[in-house]
């Protein structure tokens, strides 16, 4: 590889990124459970490793962490259901409130357009046709959806159980594919890796955690119906970076309105995350995960954008601790340096235009037409 021309390095480099795309495109369903198995592992094993500390058998050891996760799981399972069946309960209330609004919208439209009443209902009735045909085409595939779902869960505590009980034997794998002068290298990024993974995992469980609390418990202070379930929702989808955040106050707002047939409920639902945010991004979340995981903003919502397109919500959940992952991997690497620098979010102190290698030293001659 040394004595390879550089445009074959990267052609072959360019040629990796299409396969791995390809591969991840096509083989999804059997990937995304594997890649969360084994965050999700690595995340269980200071646990594993505390009861091992203490003699508990090694099945004993791996079972009862899985189980507390589960556990975990399962209570905010609950309090989500809880929260959405006393929605479910306000339905006659929520039905009159979009009635309400839908009528003011009517009006609003009629004065500033020549939009007649009878006119927009036509509208309306015949886009409802158009959705309705779509959501049937939509629910023939939700049973395969469902199933893979629960083919997905029901996979992840096997896949789990088995990466913690055989995780020496892959170590193994992964010291074998390098010589024995550059183990020491790979056992630092092992443990990189294993550090960021679990500080951006943690993080992100304590981050749901206060964000559910604070959000949640500041509106139903300001007297904000459905307070619990806007904080748990936005809490859940800000766990996709950036584009999360968006859905979370879209949802915010709509839940506020089927609620509310006034504006300031909205107002203040909207400068309470937006206060609430700005303490998370700016002082607590910094302070939990640290400054470990230095993507910058452009591979990040890339990176979300494409492991949604790939894989869907589990896609873009597990962007940012790959891009984290394969940025550890690239900076270790002098092949592959340059992909650590495009990833990070380490800016040059000046422009590499402005390096003197790179200045023009001499004007380029042109030639002067003749007069």
């Amino acid at each position: 590889m040394k004595d390879m021309p550089l445009t074959v390095k990267r052609a072959i480099e360019l040629l990796g990124i299409v396969l791995i795309g390809a591969i991840l495109v096509i083989g999804h369903n059997i990937i995304m459970p594997v890649l969360m198995a084994f965050f999700i592992s690595i995340v269980l094993l200071p646990v594993f490793r505390f009861l091992r500390k203490y003699k508990f058998p090694e099945i004993a050891a791996i079972v009862l962490p899985i189980l507390l996760l589960a556990v975990f799981i399962g209570l905010i399972v609950w309090f989500f259901s809880a929260q959405v069946a006393e929605l479910v309960s306000d339905f006659p209330s929520i039905k009159k409130n979009v009635s309400s609004h839908l009528n003011a919208l009517s009006s609003w439209i009629g004065n500033i357009s020549n939009f007649s009443t009878t006119e927009q209902v036509k509208f309306i009735n015949e886009k409802s046709d158009d959705i309705l045909g779509m959501a049937g085409k939509a629910a023939s595939g939700a049973a395969v959806t469902l199933s893979s779902v629960f083919v997905f869960v029901g996979l992840l505590p096997i896949y789990i159980y088995l990466m913690l009980f055989y995780k020496d034997i892959l170590l193994r794998f992964i010291f074998m594919w390098f010589k024995p002068d550059h183990h020491p290298k790979v056992k630092e990024a092992i443990y990189e890796t294993e550090s960021i993974i679990k500080n951006y995992l943690v993080g992100l469980l304590i981050q749901v955690t206060y964000m559910t609390i604070l959000l949640g418990g500041i509106l139903l202070l300001v007297g904000i119906k459905h307070a619990l379930l806007i904080g748990v929702i936005f809490a859940i989808l800000n766990l996709i970076p950036y584009v999360g955040a968006l859905i979370g106050n879209i949802i915010g707002v709509m839940l506020t309105l089927t609620s509310s047939t006034e504006l300031w409920p909205v107002l203040t639902v909207l400068i309470v995350i937006a206060v609430v945010q700005f303490l998370d991004n700016n002082i607590l979340m910094p302070r939990i995960v640290g400054s470990k995981v230095k993507i910058n903003a452009l591979f990040a919502i890339l990176g979300v954008v494409i492991g949604g397109s790939i894989a869907g919500v589990s896609g873009m959940f597990l962007s940012m601790p790959v891009i984290a992952v394969l940025k550890v991997i690239f900076d270790r690497t002098e092949m592959f340096k340059q992909w650590g620098v495009l990833l990070g979010d380490e800016r040059p102190s000046k422009s590499p235009m402005t390096f003197s290698s790179f200045r023009r030293k001499k004007t380029v001659p042109t030639v002067k037409g003749t007069e």
